[in-house]
């Protein structure tokens, strides 16, 4: 793998307890949600890319290299850690299973900040009203250590890490010439959310 390269990972392995049923395969303009989220990630110019799911067998159709949790019941931060660890490359886009509006645009301008001004960076990621989007961001291989040692001290905030590493935030300035609307970030996680990702689909 070139030592540029990054991996793609999509993160399926929650548990889509407020969904009520898998959220990965709920029907968008006639398609699993999960299908949307791969066809807007298949062009970004990564080496691999990678699924994080408990539930190979559901998944396997998408015909993706897929990855049950190192760590289980670790929620969303163990999914991160565990994408990092099979990843290939030196970085990972990790991203939600349930966000079926991501930017390839706004994702290759955060490729690109691997190697500005100021990097390289551990991890590079959007903060929407000043929070991180964790399920939306590139994590280096230098973030295993200190993911592990907040995993086994059972602090499993996704930021919690991120004061022991280096951290490139965009803020909506920076983001919103890719994303003017902020869809990029739109998480589908109840059945009222699926309801308006469907609306926002059909317009």
């Amino acid at each position: 793998m070139p030592s540029n390269g990054f991996t793609v990972a999509i993160n399926a392995g929650g548990k889509s307890s407020r969904m009520g049923t898998d959220k990965s395969f709920v029907p968008l303009l006639g398609r699993p949600m999960i299908e949307h989220v791969v066809a807007r990630l298949a062009d970004l110019g990564q080496d691999e890319t990678i699924l994080i799911a408990n539930h190979p067998d559901a998944y396997a159709y998408l015909g993706l290299p897929i990855y049950t949790d190192l760590i289980p019941d670790k929620g969303s931060l163990g999914g991160i850690y565990t994408a990092i660890h099979y990843s290939h490359s030196p970085d990972t886009l990790v991203i939600a299973c349930d966000m079926p509006f991501v930017n390839a645009d706004l994702l290759r301008y955060m490729i690109g900040l691997r190697t500005a001004e100021g990097g390289p960076f551990d991890v590079i990621v959007p903060r929407v009203e000043k929070y991180p989007e964790g399920l939306h961001a590139i994590y280096s291989k230098a973030c295993l250590g200190p993911i592990r040692e907040c995993l086994d001290a059972d602090r499993l905030k996704v930021i919690s890490f991120y004061g022991k590493v280096r951290v490139r935030y965009l803020d909506e300035p920076e983001y919103a010439p890719f994303d003017p609307k902020g869809l990029s970030f739109f998480n589908a996680n109840t059945p009222e959310e699926l309801e308006q990702a469907r609306r926002l689909a059909g317009e």
